[in-house]
Protein backbone atom coordinates (compact mmCIF):
# COMPACT_ATOMS: atom_id res chain seq x y z
CA UNK A 1 0.00 0.00 0.00
CA UNK A 2 1.46 3.55 -0.82
CA UNK A 3 0.86 5.91 1.98
CA UNK A 4 -0.34 9.70 1.47
CA UNK A 5 1.42 11.17 4.34
CA UNK A 6 -1.31 12.07 5.92
CA UNK A 7 -1.89 10.71 9.63
CA UNK A 8 -4.93 11.68 11.04
CA UNK A 9 -5.89 12.15 15.22
CA UNK A 10 -8.65 11.64 17.32
CA UNK A 11 -8.42 11.58 21.23
CA UNK A 12 -10.11 12.21 24.23
CA UNK A 13 -6.79 14.72 25.43
CA UNK A 14 -8.31 17.95 24.75
CA UNK A 15 -6.90 21.17 24.26
CA UNK A 16 -5.86 22.33 27.63
CA UNK A 17 -2.61 20.25 28.15
CA UNK A 18 0.28 19.56 25.90
CA UNK A 19 -0.92 15.88 24.79
CA UNK A 20 -1.81 16.69 21.48
CA UNK A 21 1.20 18.69 20.50
CA UNK A 22 3.44 16.14 22.44
CA UNK A 23 1.99 13.70 19.99
CA UNK A 24 2.41 15.41 16.89
CA UNK A 25 6.25 16.05 18.12
CA UNK A 26 7.18 12.49 17.99
CA UNK A 27 5.65 11.82 14.53
CA UNK A 28 7.54 14.95 13.21
CA UNK A 29 10.85 14.11 14.97
CA UNK A 30 10.56 10.87 13.00
CA UNK A 31 9.34 11.58 10.10
CA UNK A 32 8.98 15.39 9.26
CA UNK A 33 7.17 15.30 6.19
CA UNK A 34 3.82 14.34 7.87
CA UNK A 35 0.76 15.86 7.19
CA UNK A 36 -1.24 15.69 10.20
CA UNK A 37 -5.02 16.59 10.67
CA UNK A 38 -6.99 17.00 14.00
CA UNK A 39 -10.37 14.96 13.59
CA UNK A 40 -10.98 16.08 16.93
CA UNK A 41 -9.42 16.18 20.27
CA UNK A 42 -12.51 16.58 22.30
CA UNK A 43 -14.04 13.21 22.77
CA UNK A 44 -15.49 12.97 26.07
CA UNK A 45 -13.29 11.52 28.21
CA UNK A 46 -12.61 7.81 27.73
CA UNK A 47 -15.96 7.44 25.56
CA UNK A 48 -15.23 4.71 23.16
CA UNK A 49 -18.60 5.14 21.47
CA UNK A 50 -18.28 8.26 20.80
CA UNK A 51 -14.97 7.82 19.01
CA UNK A 52 -15.71 5.05 17.34
CA UNK A 53 -19.18 7.34 15.92
CA UNK A 54 -16.74 9.81 14.64
CA UNK A 55 -14.05 7.77 13.17
CA UNK A 56 -16.61 6.16 11.43
CA UNK A 57 -17.95 9.45 9.91
CA UNK A 58 -14.85 10.76 8.98
CA UNK A 59 -12.34 8.60 7.90
CA UNK A 60 -13.58 7.76 3.89
CA UNK A 61 -13.13 11.52 3.34
CA UNK A 62 -9.28 10.99 3.39
CA UNK A 63 -7.27 10.27 0.13
CA UNK A 64 -5.94 5.92 0.32
CA UNK A 65 -2.80 5.68 2.38
CA UNK A 66 -4.20 7.78 4.80
CA UNK A 67 -3.00 6.60 8.60
CA UNK A 68 -5.92 7.28 11.29
CA UNK A 69 -4.56 6.82 14.66
CA UNK A 70 -7.42 6.76 17.60
CA UNK A 71 -6.25 7.25 21.06
CA UNK A 72 -9.59 7.05 22.92
CA UNK A 73 -8.01 4.79 25.76
CA UNK A 74 -9.70 4.35 29.05
CA UNK A 75 -7.07 0.30 29.26
CA UNK A 76 -3.60 2.27 28.92
CA UNK A 77 -1.21 0.74 30.57
CA UNK A 78 -3.24 -2.95 30.69
CA UNK A 79 -2.82 -6.18 29.08
CA UNK A 80 -5.29 -4.66 25.93
CA UNK A 81 -3.70 -4.85 22.53
CA UNK A 82 -2.93 -2.10 19.93
CA UNK A 83 -4.46 -3.01 16.68
CA UNK A 84 -3.03 -1.50 13.48
CA UNK A 85 -5.42 -2.62 10.84
CA UNK A 86 -5.06 -2.16 6.94
CA UNK A 87 -8.75 -1.56 5.34
CA UNK A 88 -10.39 -0.06 2.03
CA UNK A 89 -6.91 1.30 1.35
CA UNK A 90 -5.80 3.19 4.44
CA UNK A 91 -4.30 2.47 7.71
CA UNK A 92 -5.89 2.19 11.30
CA UNK A 93 -4.21 2.33 14.72
CA UNK A 94 -6.55 1.93 17.87
CA UNK A 95 -6.70 0.33 20.67
CA UNK A 96 -8.39 -2.84 20.82
CA UNK A 97 -11.81 -1.64 22.89
CA UNK A 98 -13.83 -1.83 20.12
CA UNK A 99 -12.99 2.15 18.19
CA UNK A 100 -12.71 0.48 14.74
CA UNK A 101 -16.46 -1.29 15.03
CA UNK A 102 -18.02 -0.74 11.81
CA UNK A 103 -15.09 1.15 10.41
CA UNK A 104 -13.45 -2.45 9.72
CA UNK A 105 -14.41 -5.11 7.06
CA UNK A 106 -14.06 -9.08 8.69
CA UNK A 107 -11.71 -9.88 5.97
CA UNK A 108 -9.21 -7.12 6.98
CA UNK A 109 -5.55 -7.63 7.75
CA UNK A 110 -5.45 -7.21 11.78
CA UNK A 111 -1.97 -6.94 13.73
CA UNK A 112 -1.35 -6.77 17.04
CA UNK A 113 1.17 -3.92 17.89
CA UNK A 114 3.72 -5.51 19.85
CA UNK A 115 7.11 -5.09 18.30
CA UNK A 116 8.99 -2.70 20.89
CA UNK A 117 11.33 -1.93 18.34
CA UNK A 118 9.06 0.35 16.62
CA UNK A 119 8.35 2.05 19.86
CA UNK A 120 9.74 5.61 20.86
CA UNK A 121 12.98 4.75 22.86
CA UNK A 122 13.56 4.90 26.50
CA UNK A 123 11.12 3.62 29.46
CA UNK A 124 7.45 3.20 28.06
CA UNK A 125 5.20 4.94 29.76
CA UNK A 126 2.20 3.26 31.76
CA UNK A 127 -0.04 6.20 31.09
CA UNK A 128 0.62 7.93 27.67
CA UNK A 129 0.93 5.39 24.88
CA UNK A 130 -0.25 7.88 22.35
CA UNK A 131 3.07 9.44 22.73
CA UNK A 132 5.13 6.51 23.24
CA UNK A 133 3.32 3.57 20.88
CA UNK A 134 0.98 5.10 18.90
CA UNK A 135 2.14 8.41 17.66
CA UNK A 136 6.29 6.54 17.02
CA UNK A 137 4.57 3.55 15.02
CA UNK A 138 2.04 6.04 12.61
CA UNK A 139 5.73 7.83 12.40
CA UNK A 140 7.82 4.41 11.10
CA UNK A 141 5.19 3.24 9.14
CA UNK A 142 5.85 6.64 6.96
CA UNK A 143 9.12 5.95 6.77
CA UNK A 144 8.67 2.61 5.59
CA UNK A 145 8.02 0.25 8.22
CA UNK A 146 6.32 -2.97 6.75
CA UNK A 147 2.91 -3.67 8.19
CA UNK A 148 3.63 -7.46 9.13
CA UNK A 149 6.65 -6.26 11.16
CA UNK A 150 4.48 -4.40 13.65
CA UNK A 151 3.51 -7.92 15.51
CA UNK A 152 1.22 -10.52 14.67
CA UNK A 153 -2.21 -11.41 13.42
CA UNK A 154 -5.24 -10.91 15.22
CA UNK A 155 -8.53 -12.72 14.35
CA UNK A 156 -10.92 -11.39 17.31
CA UNK A 157 -10.57 -7.61 17.48
CA UNK A 158 -13.29 -6.43 20.21
CA UNK A 159 -16.42 -5.20 19.00
CA UNK A 160 -18.69 -2.13 20.39
CA UNK A 161 -22.49 -3.78 20.57
CA UNK A 162 -23.97 -0.85 18.69
CA UNK A 163 -27.00 1.01 19.16
CA UNK A 164 -29.36 -0.54 16.37
CA UNK A 165 -32.54 0.63 15.05
CA UNK A 166 -35.76 -1.32 15.84
CA UNK A 167 -38.63 -1.69 13.52
CA UNK A 168 -42.16 -2.75 15.10
CA UNK A 169 -44.58 -4.96 13.31
CA UNK A 170 -46.31 -1.90 12.79
CA UNK A 171 -43.62 -0.74 10.60
CA UNK A 172 -42.69 1.94 13.52
CA UNK A 173 -39.10 3.09 13.84
CA UNK A 174 -37.75 3.81 17.24
CA UNK A 175 -33.74 4.83 17.65
CA UNK A 176 -32.11 6.49 20.01
CA UNK A 177 -29.70 9.57 20.40
CA UNK A 178 -25.99 8.32 19.71
CA UNK A 179 -24.46 11.88 19.38
CA UNK A 180 -24.35 15.23 20.76
CA UNK A 181 -22.68 17.97 18.65
CA UNK A 182 -20.89 21.16 19.35
CA UNK A 183 -24.18 22.66 18.39
CA UNK A 184 -26.41 20.84 20.91
CA UNK A 185 -28.26 19.37 17.68
CA UNK A 186 -28.97 15.66 18.65
CA UNK A 187 -27.55 12.96 16.13
CA UNK A 188 -30.00 9.82 16.29
CA UNK A 189 -29.02 6.51 14.55
CA UNK A 190 -31.95 6.54 12.09
CA UNK A 191 -30.88 6.46 8.63
CA UNK A 192 -32.92 7.36 5.26
CA UNK A 193 -33.21 3.27 4.47
CA UNK A 194 -34.95 2.87 8.01
CA UNK A 195 -38.09 4.68 7.45
CA UNK A 196 -38.31 4.06 3.55
CA UNK A 197 -41.52 1.69 3.87
CA UNK A 198 -43.07 4.34 5.75
CA UNK A 199 -45.78 6.20 3.69
CA UNK A 200 -44.57 10.21 3.36
CA UNK A 201 -47.20 11.37 5.81
CA UNK A 202 -46.04 8.84 8.73
CA UNK A 203 -43.06 10.05 8.78
CA UNK A 204 -42.93 11.93 11.94
CA UNK A 205 -40.47 12.42 13.90
CA UNK A 206 -41.14 12.05 18.08
CA UNK A 207 -38.44 12.29 20.68
CA UNK A 208 -39.84 11.07 23.44
CA UNK A 209 -43.24 11.71 23.44
CA UNK A 210 -42.74 15.32 21.79
CA UNK A 211 -43.64 15.47 18.58
CA UNK A 212 -40.91 16.79 16.58
CA UNK A 213 -42.55 16.65 12.57
CA UNK A 214 -41.64 15.43 9.74
CA UNK A 215 -37.67 16.13 8.53
CA UNK A 216 -37.15 19.03 6.72
CA UNK A 217 -34.73 20.19 4.20
CA UNK A 218 -32.67 23.16 5.90
CA UNK A 219 -32.72 24.60 9.41
CA UNK A 220 -34.62 27.54 8.59
CA UNK A 221 -37.72 25.36 7.80
CA UNK A 222 -38.42 25.79 11.47
CA UNK A 223 -39.03 29.14 12.95
CA UNK A 224 -36.07 30.74 15.14
CA UNK A 225 -35.81 28.99 18.17
CA UNK A 226 -38.27 25.81 17.20
CA UNK A 227 -36.93 22.71 16.83
CA UNK A 228 -37.02 20.82 13.86
CA UNK A 229 -35.59 17.13 12.51
CA UNK A 230 -33.51 16.81 9.22
CA UNK A 231 -31.32 13.92 7.82
CA UNK A 232 -27.78 15.62 8.22
CA UNK A 233 -24.41 15.82 6.17
CA UNK A 234 -23.28 12.17 7.39
CA UNK A 235 -27.05 10.56 6.62
CA UNK A 236 -28.63 10.35 10.45
CA UNK A 237 -31.32 11.81 11.72
CA UNK A 238 -30.70 15.24 13.53
CA UNK A 239 -33.02 16.88 16.01
CA UNK A 240 -32.04 20.67 16.19
CA UNK A 241 -33.65 23.91 17.12
CA UNK A 242 -32.85 26.44 14.56
CA UNK A 243 -30.11 28.97 15.64
CA UNK A 244 -30.50 27.30 19.37
CA UNK A 245 -29.02 24.50 21.57
CA UNK A 246 -31.46 21.28 21.18
CA UNK A 247 -29.64 19.50 23.66
CA UNK A 248 -30.21 22.57 26.51
CA UNK A 249 -33.63 23.58 25.01
CA UNK A 250 -35.03 19.74 25.14
CA UNK A 251 -33.82 19.12 27.84
CA UNK A 252 -32.43 15.72 26.98
CA UNK A 253 -29.45 14.10 25.69
CA UNK A 254 -27.59 10.49 25.10
CA UNK A 255 -29.75 8.06 24.81
CA UNK A 256 -33.41 9.71 24.49
CA UNK A 257 -35.22 7.63 22.55
CA UNK A 258 -36.57 8.26 19.19
CA UNK A 259 -39.41 7.02 16.89
CA UNK A 260 -40.67 7.34 13.20
CA UNK A 261 -44.45 6.16 12.16
CA UNK A 262 -46.60 6.18 15.12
Amino acid sequence: MKLSGIVTLLTDFGEHDPYVGVVKGVILGIHPAARLVDLTHQVAPQRVLEANFQLRGAWEFFPAGTIHVGVVDPGVGSTRRILCARSRGHVFLAPDNGLLTGVLDPRDEVRAVTNTRWFRGGELSHTFHGRDIFAPVAARLLEGLEFADVGPVVTDPKALELPQPVRSGSGVVRGEVIHVDSFGNLITNLRPQDVAHLPEERRVVRLGSRVIGKPVDSYAAAARGNALAIFDSFGYLEIAVNCGNAERTLVTGLGAGVSIGE
